[in-house]
């Protein structure tokens, strides 16, 4: 009988060799014990020893971050190895961390029976024996070829998930950490661009102790010719900051003087120094030249051997290491360690599987504040604000939602003190954003408003890495499309700026017009380090929102309060506090801007998702609440989000969204707004959870249990989307009883 689809499809999307190992260490350890679920440790400890035993024979094997041994990985790195794979595969993989065991879910372990569990270690061997087949065959010579070969012609097909991204982010950048003279103090790092295809593709070797981005500092790079006719192997300095300074002509001269004053300092044997290297005709590509400071060139058809080129890259790391400990030494001579040590460092991406492990640190530190929040809306908080930078928490007063937004900056490090922290109260009186960004005063000077303020420090070169958090709170005393309407706009102009050899930002139009004081505030958007998070309480003193605002932001409701939830003492959250301090705005920084971004790597959910939200746009179009595309896509931007992260199960991370992002737009007196209630109901309860919608017996109070479970915040037994079915069960009652139904009046 064939593996179910399900199964023989999981290493179809490889993360290293992990998965394979780590299914063919738990049927290993499933045959010792004969049971069905085994020891946690135990298949950690298989796993280990697989690629121990691989190194010491001399097989070139997937390197654990930070070592070059497996035999020297620690505990804990093993642990965060591992959380990718496990997450990976939590469709078919059961761990309960408490009793500190694996196995496959039992409804998997019972369809797999002796002969499934042996077809799929069959599967995953010659899976195994194929990758490392693969992984010895590694040739720099092959890799350049390809590129120089296929890059044309791939810059007319989809750049989400492009086969070349991959080979320029992950496999060239480990294959070349596995050169013995790439130790631990360089970091590797290539791009083809980011949302669009560069003009210019790189991969660079760059000596952390002076610098870790391409903007600024000297560096190792392998820069490719615009008409692929040739790939440069050059030892470059950074062109950004110079030109962002000095303009361009300045910055030209000042590259050239500084080319001058390097070539005068190093041998860089073997390399040309002359500036005949040639990668575009016109553009960006003009500045990188200017900047190199010498280079070998490879032609298309004509690059040398793999011992060649590892060679000529060695020579050109070891004038790099001579160069970088003459720089790091003391010296009468400062000018360029002043250089080295003003300008800001480049943000690190996080790796998915760290994610899971910051948020429980987040948990944490506002559990040990004395505040607890229902079961994942620390994960649903993080995702909405991830999704999209503008999130809306509702719900009546005195419930946290303020409290939130404050605990989950400090976390990260975000605090009043720093200015990394501002809470804005909202007034009443504001009619139009001038009481948010500012005014020109009688004598026509700019006067900037608290928000312009925190944009301001927020682009700082210094502070662009930091996250901001600035919380409007009850910002619907004031009616939000009148005074907030700058803001909307322009969180909808978002795009990718490509910079020069360096990771991409996201950046918007500009806010203001055109003030006296450019310098400050001239082009001033809304940086991408800056969340904005809004408090409202809906009663008779405030305003309703329009769709306009719904569809941009997320909408967190704080209804449901257990008022029996007591401060944790300090031994229930055993463990020191992580220092988040230090983590980069990457952390909470949107991932894509538009659908096309994520389609390739993620098709599957967004087809599911989109299906589902096609059928829930069926009903809504009877009362004219539909949605469009923005809110389509916000909603595939979180489930894509979770699906990575491995934080919530996909029917649990929809019905959130479901709750957040549908029912808010719904409200009204006519039967058709009851029959999209009633239908949603449905959608909600889901067909197979075995209960009957009686709109009756959810309204009761008195005579339904299923109903007072809901009230009391306890999600409804075998129902699909529990908090959703909960919210329509309240607005469907509100609509018996008054007449008229509001997501926010229930």
């Amino acid at each position: 009988m064939p593996l179910p689809e399900t199964i023989a499809q999981i290493f179809k999307r490889k993360q290293k060799s992990y998965k394979i190992v780590l299914i063919l260490s738990l049927i290993e350890e499933l045959r010792a014990s004969k049971r069905e679920r085994v020891s946690y440790d135990r298949v950690k400890m298989r796993f280990l020893n697989y690629f121990i035993a691989e190194q010491e024979r001399g097989n070139r094997v997937d390197l654990p971050q930070g070592r070059k041994l497996w035999r020297e990985a620690s505990k804990s790195r093993l642990k965060d190895i591992l959380n990718s794979p496990v997450n990976a595969l939590s469709h078919i993989l059961y761990v309960d961390l408490r009793e500190n065991t694996i196995g496959f879910h039992s409804q998997i372990h019972r369809q797999l029976g002796e002969e499934g569990l042996s077809q799929l270690e069959r599967l995953a061997n010659e899976e195994l024996q194929a990758y490392n087949a693969a992984l010895q065959r590694f040739s720099l010579q092959g890799y350049l070829e390809k590129i120089l070969a296929e890059y044309t012609s791939a810059k007319m097909e989809g750049f989400a998930g492009h086969s070349l991204g991959t080979l320029f982010r992950q496999t060239l950048p480990s294959e070349l950490k596995a050169l013995p003279s790439i130790d631990e103090q360089y970091k590797v790092q290539g791009s083809i661009g980011q949302g669009n295809w560069a003009t210019v593709p790189w991969l660079a070797v760059l000596d952390k102790r002076i610098t870790e981005t391409t903007q600024h500092g000297e560096y190792i790079v392998y820069l490719f010719a615009e008409d692929m006719s040739a790939v440069y192997l050059t030892f470059n300095q950074g062109v950004t900051k110079p030109i962002q300074e000095k303009g361009r002509r300045e910055g030209y001269a000042y590259l050239r003087d500084r080319k001058e004053a390097l070539l005068d300092l190093l041998d860089l044997t073997n390399m040309n120094k002359d500036e005949n290297i040639h990668l575009v005709d016109s553009g960006l590509g003009q500045d990188y030249q200017v900047s190199t400071i010498a280079y070998i060139k490879y032609d298309r058809g004509n690059v040398p051997n793999d011992e060649q080129l590892i060679q000529d890259l060695e020579n050109v790391i070891e004038d790099y290491r001579l160069y970088v400990e003459s720089v790091i030494a003391p010296s009468d001579d400062e000018a360029i360690d002043e250089e080295v040590e003003l300008l800001p460092q480049e943000a690190e991406p996080l790796k998915d599987e760290e994610v899971t492990s910051i948020l429980h640190h987040i948990q944490s530190h506002i559990r040990r504040q004395g505040f607890f929040f229902p079961e994942h809306l620390i994960e649903n908080f993080y995702l909405s604000l991830k999704a999209k930078p503008f999130v809306i928490l509702a719900g009546i007063s005195g419930t946290g939602k303020t409290r939130l937004v404050k605990l989950f900056a400090e976390a990260l490090g975000a605090t009043r003190d720093n200015g990394q922290y501002t809470l804005i109260p909202v007034r009443p009186d504001w009619s139009d954003p001038a009481d948010l960004l500012g005014y020109k005063d009688l004598s026509g000077r700019f006067q900037p408003g608290p928000m312009t303020q925190v944009f301001v420090e927020a682009r700082q070169p210094e502070n662009r890495h930091k996250p901001y958090f600035i919380c409007l709170d009850e910002m619907n005393l004031a009616r939000v499309e009148h005074y907030f309407s700058d803001l909307l706009s322009v969180l909808e102009t978002q795009e990718w700026r490509e910079s020069e050899i360096q990771t991409q930002e996201l950046i918007s139009s500009a806010l203001l017009g055109i003030p006296e004081d450019r310098a400050t505030y001239g082009g001033l958007g809304i940086p991408e380090n800056v969340f904005l998070i809004g408090t409202v309480n809906m009663d008779e003193t405030t305003h309703p929102f329009s769709k306009k605002v719904l569809d941009r932001a997320s909408t967190l409701e704080f209804n449901y309060i257990n008022l029996q939830q007591y401060p944790q003492g300090a031994e229930q959250d055993a463990g020191d506090p992580a220092d988040l301090n230090e983590l980069n705005h990457l952390f909470l920084r949107s991932d894509y801007l538009q659908l096309v971004d994520a389609y390739d790597t993620h098709q599957e959910l967004v087809v599911r998702t989109t299906e589902r939200l096609v059928k829930i746009n069926t009903l809504l179009e009877d009362i004219h609440a539909h949605v469009g595309f923005r809110v389509r896509d916000a909603i595939c931007f979180y489930m894509i989000y979770n699906e990575r992260y491995g934080l919530m199960e996909e029917e649990e991370a929809f019905d959130w969204q479901l709750l957040q992002k549908i029912l808010p737009r719904i409200q009204g007196s006519h039967s058709s707004v009851r029959r999209v209630l009633l239908g949603l109901m449905k959608v909600a309860i889901g067909s197979s959870a075995g209960i009957t919608v009686n709109v009756q017996e959810l309204m009761d109070d008195d005579a339904s249990p299923l109903y007072l479970k809901w009230a009391a915040g306890q999600n409804p037994p075998g129902v699909k989307h529990p908090q959703s079915a909960r919210k329509l069960a309240y607005m469907l009652r509100r609509l018996e009883e008054d007449g008229f139904t509001s997501y926010w009046l229930s």
